[in-house]
């Protein structure tokens, strides 16, 4: 079960067939969930309807409407300022931008391989298509990250036709394999063991115990913590592009090179 504006709902069953993973619910199991529902559908009105069924009570009155390691004053502000955006309409896509942005990423890639087919591939023309095509299949990776948001589109399933070309055929990546993990990733970020963006390969992405400790030590600016950490835990806590720009710049092509791996595997 999970708690949707003070009202109970038990997803047992309904988890597996959630069009979003069985475990984006399940990592809010016994929690209340609202803020989370309201981030992740666009037409609640139609999601509404199949919770209906699934409805098995209220919170009681003394009971908190929130999670119970957040501040429930921060809660408020944040709901507030996010009925305030969307009053403005500061979150209403330009169709315009989008598709200049689908438009430029259709030349560069295009760019790259005409440079190949033309100049031949000596080292120059050999450089000049590669940054076209790096340049392309980055900002090909951030448009579909909007598509899998289903920011630009009001209707989902024409979010996700496009991200399925854009991620599918052009960058030859799983569309419903990146959904599953970054939907994961916004329901819990930076939560060990339910964000998926911090469990790369133990063996090849891990921060080690001693360098978990001192991240996670000025962090918290704890002692007691360092404690509670035991060995496999420092281990497979990959924190490191969370916390330091510098940290960021060392482990950008690790993080690459994770996501290919996580991707075929």
């Amino acid at each position: 079960w999970l708690v949707i504006d003070r009202k109970v709902y038990d997803v047992s069953k309904f988890s597996q067939i959630h069009p979003g993973g069985n475990r984006v619910i399940s990592h809010y199991a016994g929690q209340d969930a609202t803020d989370a529902f309201v981030a992740f559908h666009n037409d609640k009105s139609l999601v509404k309807k199949y919770l209906r069924s699934l409805l098995i009570g209220e919170l009681a009155p003394d009971q908190p409407s929130f999670e119970s390691n957040k501040k429930k004053s921060l809660l408020e502000d944040f709901r507030e300022l996010r009925c305030t955006i969307e009053k403005m309409g500061l979150l209403r896509p330009n169709y315009f931008f989008f598709f200049l942005i689908f438009l430029h990423l259709l030349i560069l890639d295009a760019a790259s391989w005409l440079v190949l087919w033309y100049f031949g591939v000596s080292l120059v023309p050999f450089l000049a298509g590669m940054v076209l095509f790096t340049t392309a299949q980055i900002q090909m990776g951030w448009f579909q990250h909007d598509l899998g948001h289903c920011s630009v589109f009001r209707k989902p399933r024409w979010n996700h036709l496009l991200q399925t070309v854009v991620i599918n055929v052009l960058k030859g990546l799983p569309a419903s394999w990146w959904n599953h993990l970054h939907n994961q990733h916004h329901a819990k970020p930076n939560c060990f063991r339910k964000d998926p963006d911090l469990n790369m390969h133990p063996l090849l992405f891990s921060l080690g115990k001693t360098l978990s400790v001192e991240v996670w030590k000025s962090r918290f600016n704890g002692r007691k913590l360092e404690k509670k950490l035991n060995c496999a835990f420092c281990k497979y806590f990959n924190i490191f592009s969370f916390f330091s720009s510098e940290s960021r710049r060392r482990s950008s092509c690790l993080t690459i090179t994770s996501t290919s791996i996580s991707s075929v595997s």
